[in-house]
């Protein structure tokens, strides 16, 4: 199969959707990202990389960071966080309210905001430094020792991020949350504001693809964790648009509002694609569409 062929022809056949959408406005500093960019990469088991496009241009990972703080909070406590958090699809907007107050605070998902501010606040209590070690891993196994922060971004969440420290407080009113809000909030938002490409998302996505197994070859997440962490994504990684994205795409995959996508063929390769215009749920119009393609071109999904 012709990898970097397909990837190739995908870059050039989305390229007229990059203008379909709009970028997230309701957070200042992406509002400024241009709509014309896209990337994709692929990361195969074996560790071979492809990539076309903007693959190696850094953006805001935003949401696609709950994949890995969930993921590290199975790996240090297993499964027990599925006690204070769901992992039903919601059927409403990643930052509706409306849920989590007729469930008494317990979220939905681990991908709805709500969701994944519990996450964060369990990952807060086990190590002391939620954004730090979601950092940690992603450095580790991207094989990118310079995966950090993006301060503006980072206080431009903050500043703006009134409904996200509204759900933080109606999750702490029903004791769904062990340390102090502004702690939980700060690491939330740092952990969204990391800066990354599509190449090292694809690669520090792959041990989901391995069933655990690290970059380094270590056991990260048992085969079964593994299994859980897909099928949350399959199920909840897009939102309210999950269904509609399992039926197109057909892989595990979750999103994010700076425009990425990774996506699990498992046993195979992890995909990450990147373009900042967003359809009405919140994901990239050119990602889908061109997952949609990537999938039906290698006949490679979950079904």
């Amino acid at each position: 199969m012709d990898m970097q062929g397909i990837l190739d022809e995908i870059v050039e056949r989305v390229a007229t959707l990059c203008h379909q959408g709009s970028v997230a406005a309701y957070i200042p500093s992406l509002s400024q990202v241009s709509p014309e960019k896209f990337g994709i990469c692929v990361a195969m088991a074996d560790g071979t990389v492809y990539g076309a496009g903007d693959w190696r241009t850094p953006f805001s990972i935003q949401s696609l960071s709950k994949v890995f703080s969930l993921a590290l909070v199975m790996s240090y406590d297993y499964d027990s966080i599925w006690r204070r958090v769901f992992r039903e699809p919601s059927g409403t907007p990643f930052n509706s309210m409306v849920q989590l107050e007729a469930d008494r605070g317990i979220p939905r998902n681990p991908f709805i905001n709500a969701g994944a501010l519990v996450v964060t606040d369990r990952l807060l209590t086990l190590t002391g430094d939620a954004a730090g070690s979601v950092r940690g891993l992603l450095r580790r196994e991207s094989g990118n020792p310079e995966v950090e922060v993006d301060e503006v971004v980072a206080a431009s969440e903050a500043g703006h991020g009134h409904r996200n420290a509204s759900m933080a407080h109606l999750l702490a009113s029903y004791g769904n949350l062990e340390n102090p809000v502004d702690d939980v909030l700060a690491n939330y938002f740092n952990q969204c504001a990391l800066e990354m490409s599509c190449e090292d998302l694809a690669k520090a996505s792959l041990f989901l693809a391995r069933h655990g197994v690290s970059t380094g070859g270590t056991p990260f997440l048992s085969p079964n964790q593994s299994k859980r962490v897909n099928a949350v994504m399959l199920t909840c990684g897009t939102y309210d648009a999950a269904g509609e994205f399992a039926y197109r795409v057909g892989l595990p995959g979750k999103s994010g509002v700076g425009g990425g996508i990774v996506a699990i063929v498992p046993g195979r390769c992890s995909v990450t694609v990147w373009g900042p215009a967003l359809g009405p749920n919140g994901n990239s119009v050119a990602g889908i569409a061109a997952l949609d393609a990537f999938t039906a071109r290698t006949e490679w999904s979950i079904f």
